[in-house]
């Protein structure tokens, strides 16, 4: 635990392509959890030209007692020079840009899907939501948090001492696997329009969209939603046959994508679904081919049955879990006296 500057407050940011999630943090004086959020605020990124200029708004609102020069920045993507390199995110981010016109002296960079997973520790079951049941009593092991939104996330919490150890993943970019004649048909339109045809491109809001397009170019059917709110929104009121189709598509896809996952990191101790898109569709995805897709695994659905399956909203875990690595030591920006 990074001891030097305990009790004193921070600035932890969690940014995805739509939402950056702000909050002021200090440690937590008993050890429970890593830090208490102070202040938070949730902008929604095409409101501002920068990263920089929501991080400026939130501390020009601090007040002046407060002096803050430590930031932890949750982010997906990675850092290449000065850069964090993300094409999902609406802006370029500058690190050297968010440290002279903030005065931020250490400046640490985390995968925002790192950040939540550590922060599933820290979370009581009330806050969730059962997807999946486990038929036998709670398991320690590996735990998969992992959601769609802007992108596809993932990542494994691994429990340990002194403190538990976060697996980034870039699953979100295999080869997505279709499980039916009828996905089978929807990649081929998929992979008309690039090379390569990733779990991302149908698990994501412009994932859904792009469902919601091929299956109108199969059913014959003018495609005139535009956005992926729009597709959620017309499958909700079923008013549009290619939306509703669409989003159970994106159901069984979750599904099976989840088990496997599941079964590739030993997940014995859970999965956690999170991501911007999963707490609209809540009721869809319980009534959906999701949880038939999950055990759908052969031999290994007796392991899978062992497994629960929570849903949870995203709210404050990512500036927690950022704020809690950082804390930890965790860094990716080179040069930085809190990276190991």
């Amino acid at each position: 635990m990074n001891r030097l500057f305990q009790g004193m407050p921070f600035l932890a940011a969690d940014v995805g392509g739509t939402h950056a999630r702000i909050g002021l943090v200090s440690q937590h004086p008993d050890g429970t959890r890593p830090v208490t959020v102070l202040q938070y605020h949730r902008y929604a990124c095409a409101e501002w030209p920068s990263l920089t200029a929501v991080l400026k708004d939130f501390v020009s609102h601090l007040g002046n007692s407060v002096h803050v020069d430590r930031c932890a920045v949750a982010s997906a993507g990675y850092v290449l020079g000065d850069a964090i390199v993300n094409d999902n995110l609406p802006w370029p981010v500058s690190i050297r840009d968010i440290r002279d016109s903030l005065g931020i002296r250490q400046l640490a960079v985390i995968n925002d899907f790192e950040a939540v997973a550590y922060a599933t520790q820290f979370l009581a079951q009330a806050d969730t939501t059962p997807v999946i049941e486990a038929e036998g009593p709670p398991a320690n092991g590996p735990v998969l948090v992992m959601g769609p939104g802007t992108g596809l996330g993932s990542a494994v919490l691994l429990p340990g001492k002194p403190h538990a150890t976060v697996l980034a993943t870039e699953a979100g970019q295999i080869a997505l696997s279709p499980g039916n004649e009828r996905e089978i048909a929807i990649l081929r339109e998929l992979a008309k329009e690039r090379p390569y045809v990733s779990f991302e491109h149908a698990l994501s809001g412009p994932g859904l969209l792009n469902l919601y397009r091929a299956i109108s170019t199969l059913r014959n059917s003018a495609a005139t939603l535009v956005r992926p709110s729009d597709v959620t929104r017309a499958a909700l009121e079923r008013s549009d046959e290619a939306a509703v189709e669409a989003l159970d598509v994106f159901c069984g896809l979750l599904g099976s994508f989840v088990g496997d996952l599941t079964l590739l990191y030993g997940a014995r101790g859970g999965v956690f679904l999170a991501g911007g898109i999963l707490p609209q569709i809540r009721d869809v995805l319980a009534t959906s081919s999701f949880k038939q897709r999950f055990f759908n695994k052969g031999v290994m659905r007796a392991f899978l049955q062992q497994v629960p399956v929570r849903l949870m909203e995203h709210g404050q875990l990512g500036v927690i879990g950022a704020a809690g690595m950082y804390l930890d030591g965790y860094s990716t920006q080179p040069g930085d006296s809190t990276t190991q």
